[in-house]
């Protein structure tokens, strides 16, 4: 895939969307694209993040290591971002990661990923966004099963 190529599929991103062509083509230029199968792992939960994710194409399925096995708490697919907490919070990945199929990922590394939100505030709003969007769904799940708990 040609450089131009690249460049449209980031302005496709809603994350990227209101970033200028030339500002994209250095992104495209500077990360790197990877190419999983179905059931390869990107990172298991626990490991140092270096890097966030983007989908380009494809899912992967979010899991949380648990006492009776490994739970499944999102599937992800084309134009979400992954693996990103761990660098924003400098924590251990908070979640396994695999490919539910076969999955084209775009890879930022942790100097980039800052380096575009220092330069681009739209993009720092754009991920807190996303990151209260999961918090609320986290939460809404724990009143689930809160509320299951208490039936019993």
């Amino acid at each position: 895939m040609g450089l131009n190529e690249e460049v449209e599929l980031l302005r496709n991103i809603p994350l990227f969307a209101n970033i200028a062509p030339s500002k994209l083509k250095l992104l495209a230029f500077t990360s790197e694209r990877i190419s999983y199968d179905a059931n390869q792992v990107l990172f298991n939960q626990g490991e140092i993040g270096d890097a966030a994710f983007i989908i380009i194409e494809g899912e992967a399925d979010i899991t949380i290591d648990s006492p009776q096995g490994p739970i499944t708490v999102a599937t992800v697919g084309r134009n979400d971002i992954i693996g990103e907490i761990a660098i924003l919070c400098d924590v251990p990945r908070t979640a396994s990661v695999r490919a539910k199929n076969k999955l084209e990922t775009l890879v930022i590394s942790k100097d980039l990923f800052f380096r575009l939100i220092m330069e681009f505030p739209q993009i720092a709003v754009e991920i807190m966004r996303e990151l209260a969007h999961r918090l609320n769904q986290a939460n809404e799940k724990l009143r689930e099963a809160l509320a299951g708990d208490t039936k019993k």
